[in-house]
């Protein structure tokens, strides 16, 4: 029984092999004998594989393309709390301070002041308007090397057409700030 089947299976190889190449082995004949070829599984090329712990190292990455969460806060509460940079700026009897808040964090990232020995022994005056402009251009480059360009800058509106107030925003807008942020992008999902 076992060599009608072995004597079975010869004649089909010949058969086949005769309908492809005329009873010559060539390229054509093996390709006939054999089945569909199976793709080899692709390897992933070391550049191309994906750490399964992926860590952003640019936190704020989100944030510089306007698609990071703001926080809403109450609708009543002022200064708002929709924003990813706040500046706030003060002036008192004595000194001008001006203050960049993140909104992950009650303190500030970035300050400047007269109070500063390096501002202060460069001014008159403590609290004029050579001294608003003095410390928007010191806060404007601190702002430039931390990599801060965009903040939201809301001032009291009673305040905010004074000359002091206005030479801020100009040596703030001066050293590059801009001072508005991009509208929030929703992603569908």
């Amino acid at each position: 029984m076992a060599l009608r089947e072995i004597n079975r299976s010869v004649r089909l190889l010949m058969g086949q092999i005769q309908r492809c190449g005329s009873g010559v082995a060539s390229k054509h004949s093996a390709r006939c004998l054999s089945q569909a070829a199976a793709r080899p599984e692709p390897t992933p090329n070391e550049n191309e594989a994906v750490n399964p712990t992926f860590v952003n190292r640019n936190p704020r990455n989100l944030e510089q393309m306007a698609l990071a969460v703001k926080d809403r806060g109450w609708k009543t509460t002022w200064p708002h709390q929709q924003f990813y940079h706040r500046l706030m700026f003060s002036r008192s009897q004595h000194h001008v301070t001006a203050e960049v808040f993140s909104y992950t964090s009650p303190v500030p990232v970035l300050t400047c002041s007269t109070k500063e020995w390096a501002v202060k022994k460069e001014l008159a005056s403590t609290n004029c308007v050579a001294a608003c402009q003095a410390v928007g251009e010191v806060l404007a480059h601190r702002c430039q090397q931390a990599g801060i360009m965009r903040m939201v800058y809301r001032a009291i509106p009673w305040t905010y057409r004074s000359e002091g107030v206005q030479a801020f925003r100009a040596a703030m807008k001066q050293g590059g700030v801009i001072l508005s942020e991009p509208r929030r992008k929703y992603v569908g999902t």
